[in-house]
């Protein structure tokens, strides 16, 4: 049972300014401890003291009893503009932004009550100048939605008849993708495409290293975007202080990536024993989305067979990589690629991994302090003095059963609940 003294207005997002939050334990993500009790003063949107001697005397005081806090989860590859059943359907090519934005809304919400307090918005799917991305950010900062917080990569970064080319498979006469679009060829388009999403809202730089799996060119893995072209998209960004994620397949563009200056490998599925130094010399995190592979192989004759046949080859083999990634001791940031695993389900990755070697606390950091880093902020990612109240209750214990973090039961983000058992 949940006990709210106090007054707890209809309004989940409307509380007291001072909240003392009441639990049987938290996670100290770094130790891998369960700490007991859990009193936690919010103040606002922080954390301001854990297990005080004395809590304030005018408070909202939530006692969650036996369920037990963890630091809200973060997601480092999503697509919330994006919905699939065995397929995307008219999405890309029918459907218009301003659809895709409600869309997207939907999908956050998805999100953010599954525990998802985070998430990297990794390139949109409609085929528009428009970054819905970063008007989802600006929606969730103002408090029009129920959003986790969103850092967003506006058009992917991609070559002419490359993955990120949307128009792949489209008639010449009906739309042709510009550098704003994401479409380059050559290092001043690169430039151009770089300048055009960070003066509308990106605020992280999205890439493709190389072909990818759910679109129609021949290979899954050969290298796209050139090394002088990715090497300029990284200076460029940097100028910005922004950061770049790279799509990457094939073992030679993800080191080619690597050396280009990237801050995050996506999928990394060919990835051999000389990309996994790299990213280790390098401190590159490796994105796996791995769990992707359960869900979209059930169905995956539904698509063209060219998609078909690449998931076939590839996706298997990525699995094992993973493990050789994990084993080696590469930093690995959680990523879902939903929709492939569905919004509101991301925390199934978390199983995933731990499949392919991962221990309980090690998939928690990867959900928690490593997308933090990878992200470049100190804000969250564990549950301390100082830093967000992004918070989140689960009833039993994680670390025994991973599988409980697919039942999220509360939800607290920057001091506000979203979600009460």
């Amino acid at each position: 049972m949940i006990r709210v003294c106090l007054l707890m207005l209809c309004c989940s997002w409307v509380q007291a300014e001072t909240t003392v939050l009441k639990a049987k334990a938290y996670l100290d993500v770094r130790s891998g401890n369960w700490v007991s009790p859990a009193v936690l003063v919010i103040a606002g949107e922080q954390i301001q003291a854990i297990n005080p001697d004395q809590v304030p005397d005018v408070a909202t005081t939530i006692d969650l009893g036996e369920h037990r806090l963890l630091p809200g989860l973060m997601d480092m590859h999503t697509h919330l503009d994006l919905d699939y059943n065995n397929g995307f359907g008219n999405i890309i090519t029918g459907e218009s932004a301003s659809k895709g934005a409600i869309r997207a809304a939907k999908n956050a919400e998805k999100t953010l009550l599954a525990g998802f307090t985070t998430v990297r918005n990794v390139g949109q799917v409609h085929i528009t100048g428009e970054l819905i991305g970063a008007a989802l950010s600006e929606a969730e900062q103002a408090g029009w939605i129920v959003s986790p917080r969103v850092v967003p990569a506006g058009h992917m970064i991609s070559i002419s008849g490359g993955h990120g080319d949307l128009s792949l498979g489209l008639s010449e006469n009906l739309f042709e993708p510009e550098p704003k679009h994401g479409i380059i060829n050559g290092p001043i388009d690169a430039i151009e495409a770089v300048r055009y999403q960070i003066k509308h809202g990106a605020k992280v730089i999205k890439i493709h290293a190389t072909a990818g799996v759910m679109s129609l060119e021949d290979s899954v893995g050969a290298q796209q975007l050139s090394d002088e072209e990715m090497r300029t998209i990284v200076e460029e960004a940097e100028r910005h202080h922004l950061r770049v994620a790279a799509h990457a397949h094939g073992a030679e563009g993800i080191k080619a990536a690597i050396q280009a200056g990237v801050h995050s490998i996506e999928h990394g599925s060919l990835l051999d024993a000389e990309g996994i130094k790299l990213m280790k010399k390098h401190n590159v995190h490796l994105v796996p989305t791995t769990g992707l592979v359960d869900y979209v192989m059930q169905g995956i004759d539904n698509n063209d067979p060219k998609i078909a046949a690449k998931a076939k080859y590839v996706l298997p083999l990525a699995k094992d990589n993973l493990s050789k990634a994990i084993k080696a001791g590469v930093k690995i940031s959680l990523g879902t690629d939903s929709p492939l695993i569905p919004h509101g389900e991301n925390a199934y990755e978390l199983s995933a991994m731990m499949a392919q070697g991962m221990s309980a606390i090690q998939a928690i950091r990867s959900a928690t302090i490593h997308p933090a880093e990878l992200l470049g902020v100190e804000d969250r990612g564990e549950i301390k003095a100082g830093l967000l109240a992004d918070l989140i209750a689960v009833s039993g214990d994680p670390l025994n059963d991973m599988t409980i973090l697919k039942d999220v039961r509360f939800v607290m983000k920057g001091g506000r609940v979203y979600k009460q058992p």
